[in-house]
């Protein structure tokens, strides 16, 4: 299966693993698992802590890409395709959050598993959307 991590489970895997369900520990510990995270987050993570609205400690966003590949996760560009599109995905319950709402489209066009606490992205399932927590 290939999974897509929400940026606050990519956060959590810095030092707060006790944030994480068990399913989604599971689903990043399996190593038959394909886990992806977009540079969507990366650009997330990045504007925040730029914003002191984010604290990564030990790490820098720079960081953050390295930190993916030695956990095992690989980076899922944002292509052309995925941004040209995004105006497709319907607006839901007024959910504005461009990022997550991005995540949300790249896991509905990559047919991929979004692994997010926010229970938000359950009503993009009517939409195609596959969300575990």
């Amino acid at each position: 299966m290939t999974y897509l991590l929400d940026t606050h489970v990519l956060l959590w895997t810095i030092g707060r693993s006790t944030e994480l369900s068990v399913p989604a520990r599971e689903i990043i510990e399996n190593s038959r698992n394909r886990v992806l995270v977009s540079t969507v987050s990366l650009w997330e993570a990045s504007l925040k802590y730029g914003l002191g609205k984010l604290k990564l400690d030990p790490l820098v966003p720079d960081e953050l890409p390295d930190h993916c590949r030695r956990l095992g996760f690989e980076i899922l560009p944002l292509e052309s395709g995925d941004a040209s599109s995004y105006h497709v995905l319907p607006r839901v319950d007024a959910h504005r959050d461009p990022f997550d709402r991005m995540l949300v489209h790249q896991c509905i066009r990559g047919d991929l598993i979004l692994v997010s606490r926010d229970g938000r992205m359950n009503r993009y399932r009517a939409h195609g959307l596959r969300h575990v927590w």
